[in-house]
């Protein structure tokens, strides 16, 4: 791995800041004299949520809880480690967004999305790789996010590491520097500039980023679907309660069902690359165009670095 992937993948917050925001982070529960839906967040990762509410699981947060006749309140923190113990767990919030749909920590609604991991590069630079067996991968400088300081290693990273793709790796980390907006967009930041060739990149931070870097982007899903001896690129997100909480569970999943068709208009306007659970070559018809402009959490993706052949969603990641 090139210095320059140390130097970024560790940019993480001031060990002060991760101090202060592990203290003030998880305040009590606000109590309400109407119902509410209560709702832990991450107050800085666009595109999925921001202490503004211009995410798109804000805007699905709030379609859901006009759906069951309740007022929406967060509890905000950082997904860091613990975020669903300390959250969810501790009776802080009922519900999270952006839980990998086979979470066996929480109890999970059906899915909202499914989306996948895509070579994200600029148009002008022609390059049109599809595939993670493409040869030119040996000789580009190829951008990765990583997860915390340990360089947990998402699915792309691991493998181009079986193929013997890893001096041309240059990592930014899924964290960053908190004290700034947006640490994921970086790596994103990083394509546009030409520090890195390309990028492998969870889709929702290529469709939401790529698309206000101000040049025209590539993004093409990651092929093949699934890699030996297991590893996966494509992810159903959903929804997670209280695993003794039935009784919530069931009122999201009928409302997800119902406005089915306004949280698909909610994730095209964000960009997100959309892949139909029936079918893996939808995703491949849906973006065949190739050089199409640009048009998914870190909770998400720091789930699916822990995927396994055994078992492709072992959510013990941020319990």
């Amino acid at each position: 791995m090139s210095s320059r992937s140390r130097k970024s993948g560790r940019a993480a917050a001031p060990v002060a800041l991760l101090a202060l925001a592990a203290l003030v982070a998880w305040g009590p529960r606000p109590r309400q004299s109407t119902p509410a839906l209560h709702v832990c967040a991450d107050p800085n990762n666009l595109p999925f949520s921001n202490r503004r509410r211009e995410g798109f699981e804000n805007r699905v947060a709030e379609m859901l809880a006009r759906e069951l006749h309740r007022t929406l309140e967060y509890t905000w923190a950082p997904e860091w480690r613990g975020f669903i113990r300390k959250g969810l767990g501790a009776g802080r919030c009922d519900v999270i967004m952006g839980i990998p749909a086979e979470s066996d920590r929480v109890l999970t609604t059906r899915p909202y999305y499914t989306s996948t991991y895509v070579f994200l590069s600029r148009r002008d630079r022609r390059l049109d790789i599809r595939s993670l067996d493409d040869p030119r991968l040996r000789s580009l400088r190829i951008g990765l996010h990583f997860i915390g300081d340990d360089y947990r290693n998402p699915p792309p990273a691991d493998a181009l590491a079986r193929r013997g793709i890893v001096r041309n790796i240059v990592g930014y980390s899924i964290y960053g520097d908190y004290s700034r907006p947006n640490p994921p967009a970086d790596l994103v930041r990083a394509v546009a500039r030409r520090e890195v060739d390309l990028a492998i990149v969870w889709g929702p931070f290529a469709g939401y980023f790529g698309n206000r870097e101000g040049v025209p982007m590539r993004i093409t899903p990651v092929t093949p679907a699934v890699d030996p001896p297991g590893i996966r690129y494509t992810f159903a997100i959903a929804a997670g309660v209280r695993r003794d909480d039935t009784t919530l569970h069931a009122e999201l999943d009928s409302a997800l069902a119902r406005r089915r068709s306004e949280i698909d208009r909610i994730l095209r306007q964000y960009g997100v690359p959309l892949v139909r659970a029936d079918s893996t070559d939808s995703l491949r018809s849906a973006w065949s165009s190739g050089d199409r402009g640009a048009p998914a959490g870190q909770l998400a993706q720091a789930c699916a670095a822990r995927a396994t052949a055994s078992a492709p969603r072992e959510v013990t990641c941020a319990p």
